[in-house]
């Protein structure tokens, strides 16, 4: 049966993409929203589209920000000599948004729901025009990202118009966290480029940056506690300063994304060590960090008491995953303090990673890990920790099952630059398998795809990244089943009809 079905779906799929002609059964917005009716008409959108704000949060300078970035996607064709010359009416000529709330803290969980409607201008009509309203400015966001996919150029007419009208969409995102991880050591990446790819993650209405911002080939980030350690860097140029963190943060947040960094310690961490070598526990063994002196654990508090400055979410990633202890035994002054405290590597593993979460903690962060921490010692974590999976399925559901909570991006799907893995093979994936039980289910705070970077760099990173990420968002935003018999419902009753043979 999966089998068949799996072939219906290649099948539908390539119907859909192949045709020239677009389907006007199908709905035409990625992801798909929750809840959603249309019609059959077709209604114009003025060039001169006009914004109507109301609520307490209408007058935020997000939504105004985000209304003109959309108008320009929009009317990207158009001019503003058609609408004068060839149309005098337009059947939408306002868009108004109202935003409930002024309250424009951006953290996990924060309200996404919207309701958008869109009808034609009548006597009888309450709602007039374009109508979106949302409890918060980035439910707002969402619902606009919504109405400019609705919007599409008619090459014939050189005019933009809205199909299926009117629309009622309610929506809401299935999980808060809807992230995609971004690796700036192994390749450096510009702030334009970062920008560039925050500014796509909105169109697919992911919401959490993860910046792998440091790994062992480089340290590429200013930290001003500790100025030596951006010598780390690959040159000179590529590096990010305190303020150029600071703008990518806010150019995140405008678009309604927060951004997660991470740290990745006691392992991936060589790059620290070359503006302060003390770091290493010998020349010979530059990594994991030395776990015996406090210097240690001085400079990851520095760097977090500096972050913290410029990163306002709640959750901070710790990294600790693929850690080798092996030179910490070789390693003469290391393997004596094992001997003092009566510690095996194992266990100055887990040390090293504890004390490391109760910095975050006492800087006001949640601690994120990748799951060999979970693996290794998941009894003794901090109940704080949000385990990260990667390694592959089942892990959420472990998780879950002790009490903590998990971020689902299993590398055998999620993993972009796993070039391998086909994009209709991300909709395998499912965040939430194995979990049947509500109450668990609710810790399992959504899924992330993953694009590091050491074989993708400015070149291909964008081509890397999409559109398989679009297809993880999809399942993020919305249930599998939901999206497959919105989408191919049709295609797939018409061919079953033929009776096709099931294995």
């Amino acid at each position: 049966m999966k089998s068949y079905l799996l072939l219906l779906f290649t099948i539908c799929t390539f119907l859909l993409y192949s045709s020239a002609e677009l389907d006007d059964n199908l709905t035409y917005v990625w992801p798909l929203p929750a809840k959603f009716s249309s019609g059959n008409n077709t209604l114009s959108v003025d060039p001169e589209l006009s914004l109507v704000l109301g609520g307490k949060g209408g007058d935020s300078s997000i939504i105004k920000d985000g209304f003109g970035r959309y108008k320009k996607i929009i009317f990207k064709h158009s001019s503003k000599s058609y609408s004068v010359n060839k149309r005098l009416v337009f059947d939408i000529g306002v868009l108004k948004i109202v935003v409930l709330s002024d309250n424009e803290e951006l953290q996990l969980g924060v309200d996404e729901s919207y309701l958008l409607l869109v009808e034609k201008r009548n006597g009888q009509s309450i709602i007039g025009e374009a109508y979106i309203e949302a409890n918060t400015v980035y439910g707002a966001l969402r619902g606009l990202e919504t109405f400019s996919q609705l919007c599409a150029f008619d090459y014939e007419t050189k005019a933009v118009q809205i199909y299926r009208a009117p629309w009622y969409i309610l929506d809401k995102p299935r999980f808060a966290y809807r992230g995609l991880l971004l690796d700036t050591s192994r390749h450096y990446l510009p702030i334009g480029v970062i920008k560039q790819i925050i500014e796509s993650m909105s169109y697919a209405k992911l919401n959490v940056l993860h910046w792998h911002i440091i790994d062992e080939e480089s340290f590429p980030l200013e930290v001003p506690s500790y100025p030596n350690l951006w010598k780390g860097s690959y040159t000179k140029w590529e590096r990010y300063t305190f303020e150029d963190a600071y703008e990518i943060v806010d150019f995140a947040k405008m678009r309604g994304i927060n951004v997660m960094a991470e740290i990745d310690v006691p392992g991936h961490a060589e790059s620290w060590g070359t503006g302060y070598p003390d770091l290493w526990p010998s020349p010979s063994c530059r990594e994991p960090l030395d776990v015996s002196k406090n210097f240690t654990f001085d400079v990851i508090s520095g760097i977090m008491t500096d972050l913290r400055k410029i990163f306002p979410f709640g959750l901070f990633h710790l990294g600790g995953d693929e850690v080798n202890t092996d030179c910490w035994n070789s390693t003469s002054h290391v393997k004596q303090w094992l001997l003092d405290h009566n510690m095996t590597t194992k266990e100055a593993y887990q040390y090293f990673v504890l004390r490391a979460q109760e910095i975050a903690i006492s800087k006001g962060w949640t601690p994120v890990n990748w799951e060999e921490t979970f693996n290794t010692f998941a009894s003794n974590l901090n109940p704080k920790t949000i385990v990260h999976n990667w390694l592959g399925g089942g892990v959420c559901a472990k998780a879950v099952a002790k009490g903590f909570r998990c971020i689902f991006s299993n590398q055998g799907f999620w993993y972009l630059d796993h070039l391998d893995v086909p994009w209709y093979e991300v909709y395998k994936a499912e965040p939430l398998e194995g979990i049947n039980d509500t109450s668990m289910q609710e810790l399992v705070l959504g899924g992330e795809v993953c694009m590091w970077s050491e074989t993708a760099d400015t070149s291909v990173v964008q081509q890397t990244i999409w559109p398989r990420a679009a297809a993880a968002a999809a399942l993020v935003e919305q249930q599998r089943d939901h999206i497959l018999r919105k989408y191919y419902l049709n295609c797939i009753t018409s061919l079953a009809l033929l009776q096709m043979p099931i294995e």
